[in-house]
Parts: structure tokens; C-alpha cells; sequence
């Protein structure tokens, strides 16, 4: 995969690959996502986790090296638990995660300000998930009908979110 440089935002990529065929270019609005990390955009390969109400993939992929790499969370747009909270967010700054990306719940809001790291949500609320060791890894996903796979690259500022099946490899058109 191709080097993206922070310069890029969501607009220029949309701009540039907007008559691309739908399997290379998905968009999803910013209004629908919450931004509630320490930055507001984030841009890296995408690392996949399914789960509903139980954070115990979401624990494993954070607590492992990031390398940059953006994790997609399909929660299942879940709002009563949390999948997300401030140790866990510590954990994937600290390891080298580039952002998260959570189709549900997080919590502890004030802790994920702190944090170094983009993080959208559709919501909060204090309740933790209780583990019990289900989930996915690395699988596809898909969110609000569109499709999102292990690989492919992923770029999120406050016009919304995008994922090209590849990294763009040269600077904005």
C-alpha cells in the first residue's frame, strides 16, 4: 500500500476519485459520526473487528501494535454498551493505532479527549460491555450498507468518512 500524508482530507479524495467505480470509493456523511479522540481525523489501512456488546476483540486488537493502521468496529450500531472506554483508547495511542472508527457506543469521554488519537462513534453512554470472548477479527464488514474490508484504506476528518479499496499514492489532484 501507498504512503497518504496528512495534507489529504476527505474533500480532496472525493474530488479526485469521485468518477471511480463504487467497489473503490465508499462515503459516509460526517453528521452521522461523532469525533471524540484528541484529533478529528485520522487516515490509515483498515483493521476490521465485529462484535455486539461485548469488547473482547476490540480489547485484543488495541492492546496489539497498531503499525498505523485505522480499526473499524462494527458494534452493530449498538448504543447500550460502551465498546470502547478511556483505557482502551490509551492503549491503541500508545501502540500506534492512526484511529478508530466504532459503528456503536464508547464512554468515558473526558479520557478519550486526552488521548492522541481520532476516534468516531455514533454515540455514548457509561455502561460497559461484559467479555465473553466473542467477535471477529479481520473480517469484512458492512456498515450502513456499504462495505468495508481488512486492507483497504480508510481517511476520516469532519467532512465524513471515506475508503478507497487502495491508498492513493501521490498528493491531491
Amino acid at each position: 500500500m501507498g504512503v497518504v500524508t496528512m495534507a489529504w482530507n476527505t474533500c480532496d479524495v472525493c474530488d479526485r476519485f469521485k468518477a471511480a467505480d463504487p467497489a473503490d470509493l465508499r462515503v459516509w456523511p460526517g453528521s452521522r459520526w461523532m469525533h471524540l479522540g484528541g484529533t478529528r481525523r485520522m487516515a490509515g489501512e483498515v483493521s476490521t473487528v465485529r462484535c455486539f456488546e461485548d469488547n473482547s476483540r476490540v480489547k485484543e486488537a488495541v492492546e496489539s501494535p497498531g503499525g498505523g493502521r485505522v480499526l473499524v468496529v462494527d458494534g452493530g450500531g449498538s448504543l447500550r454498551r460502551a465498546l470502547l472506554g478511556g483505557n482502551l483508547a490509551a492503549a491503541a495511542a500508545r501502540n500506534g493505532w492512526a484511529g478508530l472508527w466504532v459503528h456503536g457506543a464508547v464512554r468515558d469521554l473526558a479520557e478519550l479527549r486526552e488521548q492522541p488519537i481520532d476516534i468516531l462513534a455514533l454515540g455514548h453512554v457509561p455502561l460497559p460491555t461484559e467479555r465473553q470472548q466473542q467477535g471477529l477479527r479481520d473480517v469484512p464488514l458492512l456498515l450502513d450498507g456499504s462495505p468495508v474490508r481488512p486492507g483497504e484504506w480508510l481517511l476520516a476528518d469532519d467532512d465524513g468518512v471515506v475508503v478507497l479499496r487502495q491508498a492513493p499514492t501521490d498528493g491531491p489532484g
